[in-house]
Parts: structure tokens; C-alpha cells; sequence
């Protein structure tokens, strides 16, 4: 792979990598808030995060396969 191809993998790494971050604080905000403070809308929010954090390792994976990787 070309120095080119491997810049856009890294640059594709590290927005996933900041998406599972963002998503995983999330998660673990609204589970707290489910949990602890009883807020029933919390648990939907924990559900939409775990699927943002998922999907961005998909969009990852999905970019290396187009590639070539």
C-alpha cells in the first residue's frame, strides 16, 4: 500500500477511534443515568451509543475492504 493509502487509513482510524470513545462515554453516562437516577430515556440513549460505536468500527472495516487493506 502506498504511503498515500496508508495516510487515509490512519485519518479513517483515528475518526473511528474518537467515534468508539464518544460513543463509549456515552454508553456509560446514560447507563449510570438508567441505573442509578431511573431515567427511562437513558437506556434508549445507551442503546443509540453501543450502535454509533459499533457502526463506526463497520464504516472502518467496510473503508479497509474497499481499499484493498
Amino acid at each position: 500500500m502506498s504511503d498515500l493509502g496508508m495516510a487515509a487509513v490512519k485519518r479513517r482510524r483515528n475518526v473511528m477511534m474518537v467515534a468508539v470513545v464518544v460513543a463509549a462515554a456515552t454508553a456509560i453516562g446514560s447507563i449510570v443515568l438508567y441505573f442509578k437516577f431511573a431515567q427511562g430515556w437513558a437506556l434508549v440513549s445507551f442503546v443509540l451509543a453501543l450502535l454509533m460505536g459499533f457502526g463506526a468500527q463497520i464504516w472502518f472495516i467496510a473503508g479497509l475492504r474497499r481499499k484493498g487493506a
